[in-house]
C-alpha cells in the first residue's frame, strides 16, 4: 500500500458531517501507513484538535477516541468543566499567566518552549505537589510565528529542564510549515533525527524522551512515517473551522 499523498483529503465529509466516520477513516489510514513503515499502530495517539468545537461536539466523539486536545485555555477550561471523558492535552501555545488553569488537571503540555514558562508551571506544580507532564516544542524552521526552541538549542533546554522538581519533560512536539513536496519530509527527517538523539541523551529522572507529537490533518501521514507517535488531526475530523 502506498505511502498517501500529503495532499490527501483536507477533510472527510460535507456539510453534514459524521465525525466518528472520520475518526474511523483516520483511523484506517494509521493503518495502512503503519503497515507500511512497520510501525505498530497501537503506538499511534489520535488526539483530536477541538479548537472552537462546542462542548457538545467534543463530547459526541467519546468512544471514538480516548485523547482531545486544546489550543485555548479557555475552551480548555470549559470542556474540562463539563466533565468530559476523555486524557486531556494544551497543545497551543502557553501564556505564563495562563498556566493555573491547567495545573492539577491531569493535562500533558506539548508547548513547553521557554524558561519563563518552565518557570511558571514548576513553582505551580511543586506548590500544589504535583508533578507536571510536558513536551518540549520544538521550531524547526525558525518561524517567527511560531513558538518553539530552535533546534540547535534544544539539547541545552533539555539539560537546563533537570532542575525542576515539578516537570516531566516527556518528550518533543513540533508545528512544521504548511509546505508541499520535498522540503515536508525534509523537515520531518531532520525532527525525527532530533528526537532520536534526545531519546539517546542521558538526564535526570524527570527528562524521559519518549514521545514525538507531530503531523495534523495534512501531513498526519508523512509524520508517522518519520517516527511520530502522536498525531493532532482537526480539520480533518470537523472540516473548516469557524472563528467567531
Amino acid at each position: 500500500m502506498p505511502l498517501l499523498s500529503v495532499d490527501f483529503v483536507v477533510y472527510f465529509g460535507g456539510k453534514d458531517m459524521d465525525y466518528i466516520q472520520n475518526i474511523n477513516k483516520i483511523k484506517e489510514n494509521v493503518r495502512r501507513i503503519c503497515l507500511e513503515y512497520a510501525r505498530d499502530e497501537k503506538g499511534i495517539t489520535i488526539v483530536a484538535a477541538v479548537k472552537t468545537q462546542t462542548s457538545q461536539t467534543v463530547k459526541d466523539l467519546a468512544g471514538a477516541l480516548a485523547d482531545v486536545g486544546e489550543n485555548r485555555v479557555q475552551e480548555f477550561i470549559e470542556h474540562y468543566d463539563a466533565a468530559l471523558p476523555f486524557r486531556w492535552h494544551f497543545i497551543g501555545r502557553l501564556q505564563t499567566n495562563k498556566v493555573k488553569y491547567l495545573i492539577g488537571k491531569n493535562v500533558l503540555i506539548h508547548s513547553l518552549d521557554r524558561e519563563d514558562l518552565a518557570n511558571e508551571i514548576n513553582r505551580l506544580s511543586v506548590k500544589n505537589g504535583i508533578i507536571t507532564e510536558c513536551l518540549a516544542e520544538v521550531n524547526m524552521a525558525k518561524e517567527e510565528t511560531k513558538g518553539g526552541v530552535f533546534p540547535e538549542d534544544l539539547p541545552g533546554f533539555l539539560k537546563a529542564a533537570e532542575k525542576y522538581k515539578g516537570i516531566k519533560v516527556s518528550g518533543l512536539m513540533s508545528v512544521l510549515p504548511a509546505i508541499s513536496g520535498g522540503k515536508t519530509e525534509e523537515y520531518y527527517a531532520a525532527l525525527q533525527k532530533l528526537f532520536e538523539e534526545a531519546k539517546s541523551r542521558s538526564y535526570e529522572k524527570n527528562i524521559d524522551i519518549k514521545y514525538l507529537s507531530a503531523g495534523m490533518s495534512n501531513d498526519y501521514n508523512i509524520a508517522i512515517k518519520y517516527g511520530a507517535n502522536i498525531i493532532r488531526p482537526g480539520t480533518v475530523i470537523f472540516g473548516e473551522r469557524k472563528y467567531v
